[in-house]
C-alpha cells in the first residue's frame, strides 16, 4: 500500500479516536513493504503527513509488528544460515517451516486433522457475521478442509492464510488524551515480546514457541491470567500457529491442544471466542498488516461495536502476534476502561 492509502487509513483511525493529525507526537511504521522509501521511512511518512513528531520507529517483526507497536525465502543473501543450509534442500518460505513444526508436534503429542480443521471452520463461521471478511457468505465444513489440497504435510490449503490487499492503523495515547474518544476506551494492561531464531531449523524446540515468554510477561504486567479473558484474538497464519499459541499462552497445557479444540466452541457464540472477525484465515491477511486485524477486532469487541458478532462478555482480550516462522512473538492483554 502506498502513502496515499496509508494516510487515508491514518485519518480514519484519528477520527475514530476523536483526534486530529496535529495531535500525533510519534510514528511507528511497518517499513518492510513500504513502496515509496527503503530508508528514512518515518521521515518520509512525517513529511507526507505534514507533521512533527518526537518519536519515530520502523518496526520489522513481520506478523507481530502490530502487537509490537502497542515469495520464497526471506534470508536468501550470501552468509545467512538459511541461504546456506535450508534453501538448497527445498526448505524455503513459510509453508515448509510451519509443516516441519506441525510434524514435530505430531511426533511428540499426536495429531488430529479434524480437530485442527475446527480452527478454520469456526473462524469461517465467525466470518459469516462479518461483512468485511473476505469469505463472508462462504461457509466451511470440516470435510471441506480435509478434502482441500495438501500443500505441505500435514497442512492443507484451507489451513493456510489467505492473502488480500489492504491496510490498517491504530492510535495509542496516554490516559489523559482518551477523554475525547468517541468510543469506550480500551487500555493496554500488559504487553510482552520475545524473539529467538529466524528459521525453525535452529529452534531449540519446535513445539515450544516464544509466545510463552511474551504471554507470561503480558499477563504478569496486567495482573490477570488466561482464565480472565473473554476472548482470544490469536495470530492465525496457519492452524498450527493457533494450536501452539493456545498452549504456550496458557489456555491449555502443552500437548493438550487437540483435546482443547475438540472440547470448545471457538465461534463468537461459543464458550471460547477465538478470532471473532474470522481471523486471517477467513478475514484475510493484508501482508504484515494482517496481524492488525486481531488487535482492531479486540478493540471493537471491548467497545461493544462489533455488530452481529458482538460478544455478550467483552471486557478483556488476549491478542497475539507472530512473525517469521514462529520466530518473533508478541502478546497484549487489553481491557475496557
Amino acid at each position: 500500500m502506498g502513502l496515499r492509502g496509508e494516510a487515508a487509513i491514518a485519518g480514519q483511525a484519528l477520527a475514530d479516536a476523536g483526534l486530529v493529525l496535529q495531535d500525533l507526537d510519534g510514528l511507528a511504521v511497518n517499513g518492510a513493504h513500504f513502496n515509496e522509501a527503503s530508508a528514512f521511512v518515518p521521515a518520509v511518512v512525517a513529511e507526507y503527513l505534514g507533521i512533527k513528531v518526537s518519536f519515530a520507529e520502523v518496526v520489522d517483526l513481520g506478523g507481530t509488528s502490530a502487537v509490537a507497536m502497542g515469495y520464497g525465502a526471506h534470508s536468501n543473501s550470501y552468509g545467512a544460515p538459511e541461504a546456506e543450509f535450508d534453501i538448497p534442500y527445498g526448505h524455503l518460505g513459510q509453508n515448509t517451516g510451519y509443516a516441519m513444526i506441525a510434524q514435530q508436534y505430531a511426533h511428540r503429542y499426536g495429531y488430529d486433522p479434524a480437530a485442527m480443521a475446527r480452527i478454520a471452520v469456526d473462524q469461517r463461521s465467525n466470518a459469516q457475521a462479518n461483512p468485511q471478511a473476505l469469505f463472508h457468505g462462504h461457509p466451511l465444513t470440516v470435510d471441506d478442509v480435509l478434502a482441500s489440497k495438501m500443500v505441505a504435510d500435514p497442512l492443507r490449503l484451507l489451513e493456510i492464510v489467505m492473502p488480500v490487499a489492504g491496510g490498517a492503523a491504530f492510535i495509542v495515547a496516554a490516559s489523559d488524551i482518551d477523554r475525547n474518544c468517541l468510543q469506550r476506551s480500551v487500555t493496554i494492561r500488559g504487553c510482552g515480546e520475545q524473539l529467538d531464531f529466524k528459521s525453525p531449523s535452529y529452534a531449540r524446540d519446535m513445539t515450544v514457541t516464544q509466545i510463552a515468554a511474551a504471554a507470561r510477561r503480558a499477563f504478569a504486567m496486567s495482573g490477570l491470567n488466561p482464565a480472565d479473558m473473554h476472548m482470544a484474538q490469536i495470530y492465525d497464519c496457519y492452524t498450527i500457529t493457533v494450536l501452539l499459541s493456545l498452549e504456550d499462552a496458557g489456555f491449555c497445557a502443552k500437548g493438550e491442544g487437540m483435546a482443547f479444540l475438540r472440547e470448545h466452541d471457538l465461534t463468537w457464540r461459543g464458550d471460547f471466542p477465538l478470532n471473532t472477525h474470522g481471523g486471517q484465515l477467513s478475514f484475510g491477511q493484508s501482508g504484515t498488516a494482517g496481524g492488525m486485524s486481531q488487535l482492531i477486532e479486540a478493540v471493537a469487541q471491548i467497545r461493544g461495536c462489533a455488530g452481529e458478532r458482538q460478544l455478550r462478555k467483552h471486557d478483556t482480550a488476549f491478542v497475539s502476534g507472530t512473525g517469521g516462522v514462529m520466530s518473533e512473538q508478541g502478546a497484549l492483554v487489553l481491557t475496557g476502561a
